[in-house]
């Protein structure tokens, strides 16, 4: 689920290629992936002005974590409670809300398999990969000089692998952050030679080791840790690497022993754990130590950042006073382009949408993967497009990629691809054929004509079948990638299920007609009976066929 309190934007005032309006703070968000298995997620904060000094913070996920798991969100019904261990996002905000007078951007990179250290296994080149991610990162931020590097559990594989990728620390990284992250530090690779020369070079520099005293915790009865392994005994090297060259000092606040040298810019906080729990997770989240490393909030708890969680992925309750759909559409009429977006995202996200639509329809896709073995994929899709009004009153309502990707991150959900949109047709219970108008065809009364002629066809068939035939379809695509501000759409299939739309480009972004639909899925897809992210899914190169005919998608919204 895209996780990325609503503020109204302007959609012509996004200060960065690439970015779109997301639904949350008014931030800015922006996806990509890479044809290596990487993915990276990144939003800017809702004032973001290219006249200030810019800090991008880079975060590298836990092993097992996806990155909407790491951004974090409010539990509820569509989430469990990996979404409620780090809040990286809200404790950025909280960052954000004490550095007025300077942009802090974020990103969150996560690797394929969800595992940093797995995925380097697999790579020829990993340390020289990461690196380059992180230089396309930064190019996406504008003005973004200064560089905050920072990681939890086994996301400290890819900060050892950018440590590994060049023989001295690049100049723009002004801060390190290893949240009990630091296993593989290695005095043979020069970690440690490499980060005392980085500190030294600028008295800006800063780097925060944070973990704990993890050698007898058990789980199930057996020691989690092995002899030599674990981020105490981690700290402890470094500890005994950086003594040779700095002098330390050192200070005990309950718990917590903290070591520091060159007059603080390193810090080596460890738990003592007397209580030998696994605080694995609670340093980065219950803790605070995210944003602790940051900017110097208070670490131990309660969470400093609580009031900048975002609420969790869900299709909001239609208010009393919601008004129908043809009256809707007849308060748009006279908007601009930017105004009625707006307008549709404000009705949408307040939970304005008939009922038939929240009972989502299950889709089955199967592939063999190399080995010759089936794959079975289960999506869960709107049952038609998405509409403004009730049961009694809807009208299908066109809108742009962008105001669609807004609501599918709020609802929790994605775009669909071409091969989903042909699943869902060969699926649909009901299959209308299409009826193309050729007058005013981006005007509002077009749309609710539209509306009424499809209506016609579906009489006398219940509400919340799997409608299909009857509008193009806003999809996701990597031919987005050929020319900048476009939007993809395809579909719009005859009788014969032959499409009258092939997947396209040609229109620009803001472009919307009557034809156009947008159905959603939800971000939940189940893989031979497990569930996993839809992005994950869309990025593997052997599970991108269930839901791609493109392989792997690197463009994966708007």
């Amino acid at each position: 689920m895209a996780l990325l309190l609503s503020t109204s934007f302007s959609l012509g005032a996004q200060p960065a290629a690439g970015f779109r309006a997301g639904e949350h703070f008014g931030e800015l968000v922006r996806e990509q992936g890479w044809p290596s298995g990487v993915r990276a997620v990144a939003n800017l904060p809702a004032d973001f002005d290219p006249k200030k000094p810019t800090r991008l913070v880079l975060y590298a996920t836990p092993n097992g974590n996806t990155i909407e798991q790491t951004l974090g969100c409010a539990t509820g019904d569509e989430v469990d409670w990996h979404f409620d261990i780090q809040h990286v996002a809200a404790q950025v905000r909280q960052l954000r809300a004490g550095r007025p007078k300077e942009n802090i951007a974020l990103a969150v990179v996560e690797a394929d398999g969800l595992s940093w250290p797995a995925w380097k296994r697999r790579q020829a080149d990993g340390p020289a990969k990461i690196r380059s991610f992180v230089d396309e990162i930064r190019g996406w931020i504008p003005g973004a000089s200064k560089l905050t590097l920072s990681c939890h559990s086994g996301g400290g594989g890819f900060l050892f692998g950018f440590l590994d990728s060049a023989d001295a620390v690049p100049p723009f990284v002004e801060r390190i952050v290893f949240l009990d992250a630091n296993y593989s530090y290695s005095d043979a690779d020069r970690h440690g030679d490499k980060l005392l020369a980085w500190l030294k070079a600028d008295a800006a520099r800063k780097l925060f080791v944070v973990a704990y005293d993890d050698r007898k915790i058990t789980l199930n009865g057996k020691l989690v840790v092995g002899p030599d392994g674990g981020t105490y005994r981690a700290t402890e090297r470094m500890h005994a690497r950086f003594a040779k060259d700095a002098a330390f000092d050192e200070k005990t606040h309950g718990d917590v022993r903290v070591r520091t040298a060159l007059d603080g810019r390193l810090s080596l906080l460890v738990h003592a754990n007397p209580k030998n729990a696994i605080l694995h997770t609670a340093l980065v989240g219950e803790m605070n130590g995210l944003v602790h490393a940051l900017d110097g909030a208070p670490f131990g708890g309660p969470r400093a950042y609580a009031k900048w969680v975002q609420p969790s992925p869900a299709i909001p309750k239609r208010p009393a006073d919601a008004v129908g759909g043809t009256e809707f559409i007849r308060s748009i009429e006279k908007l601009n382009r930017t105004e009625r977006e707006e307008a549709i995202a404000r009705e949408v996200l307040r939970g304005n949408i008939p009922e038939f639509l929240r009972s989502f329809r299950k889709v089955e896709t199967k592939i063999k993967d190399a080995a010759g073995k089936e794959r079975v994929a289960v999506v869960e899709v709107m049952p038609d497009y998405l509409a403004i009004g009730s049961d009694a009153d809807f009208v299908r309502m066109p809108m742009n990629p962008q105001t669609a990707a807004r609501i599918a991150d709020a609802f929790g959900c994605a775009l669909p691809t071409r091969k989903i949109v042909d699943d869902v047709y060969r699926t649909a219970t009901v299959k209308l054929a299409p009826k193309p108008l050729t007058m005013n065809r981006e005007a509002p009364a077009t749309f609710l004509q539209h509306h009424s002629i499809i209506e016609e066809q579906r009489s006398g068939r219940e509400l919340g079948q799997l409608v299909a035939g009857h509008k193009k379809d806003v999809v996701v695509s990597n031919r987005l990638a050929e020319k900048p501000n476009r939007v993809a759409i395809y579909g719009w299939h005859q009788l014969d299920g032959k499409p009258i739309q092939p997947l396209t480009i040609v229109h620009v972004d803001w472009y919307v007609d009557y034809s156009h639909g947008v159905r959603l899925m939800k971000r939940s897809v189940k893989v031979d009976g497990k569930l996993q992210d839809a992005r994950q899914v869309l990025l593997s190169p052997s599970l991108s066929p269930l839901l791609s005919d493109e392989g792997p998608v690197l463009r994966p919204s708007y």
